[in-house]
């Protein structure tokens, strides 16, 4: 099964003002449904069952208090000029703290097997671009610094994705509450 670590956005009033900046935003590109939106803390991959429930030992060791984020600002992956994907910053305190929580899951989880992730860059994909679109850095610049909200990060999950043609689909495997 696929699976990732990550950290869900669940304040309504957050997942409605991206849902509205998607709708408003004319580019060609694939909105990710607010329902999936998400931080990867840290992409796992195909695991099979046995690799799963070591995977949610580890994630149940997890120690960690909940924190605020704000959500602020817009970003593309490589940039603006030539995107493939469009997303959704965190102030610098918050992008600290989940930077540590990612980090601390990384580095538990390389008992396992499991590669670090390179370099985390705390962000929520609101967009993917499938085929060239160009630069939409004059489309964006308004937009550089957009306040979504502040979401209280209380909780990591352990989730599994299908891929299918209509998009991903996740499902949770486990929920880990701070302490």
């Amino acid at each position: 099964m696929r699976t990732f670590v990550a950290v869900e956005i669940s304040k309504r009033e957050i997942l409605k003002k991206i849902q509205t900046f998607q709708e408003k935003i004319k580019i060609d590109a694939k909105a990710t449904r607010v329902d999936q939106i998400h931080f990867t803390l840290q992409f796992l991959g195909e695991i099979d069952e046995e690799k799963c429930e070591q995977v949610k030992d580890v994630l149940n060791e997890i120690d960690f208090s909940g924190f605020k984020i704000s959500l602020k600002g817009m970003g593309g992956f490589p940039n603006f000029k030539n995107p493939r994907v469009v997303w959704v910053g965190i102030e610098k305190n918050g992008a600290e703290k989940l930077t540590e929580l990612a980090k601390e899951i990384g580095t538990k989880l390389t008992t396992l097997g499991f590669e670090k992730e390179k370099k985390f860059k705390p962000h929520l994909t609101i967009f993917r671009i499938r085929k060239k679109i160009g630069d939409i850095s004059a489309i964006m610049k308004d937009f550089e610094a957009e306040e979504f909200g502040t979401e209280t990060i209380s909780k990591i999950k352990l989730k599994k994705s299908v891929l299918s043609p209509k998009g991903p689909e996740y499902s949770d495997l486990l929920e880990v509450n701070a302490k």
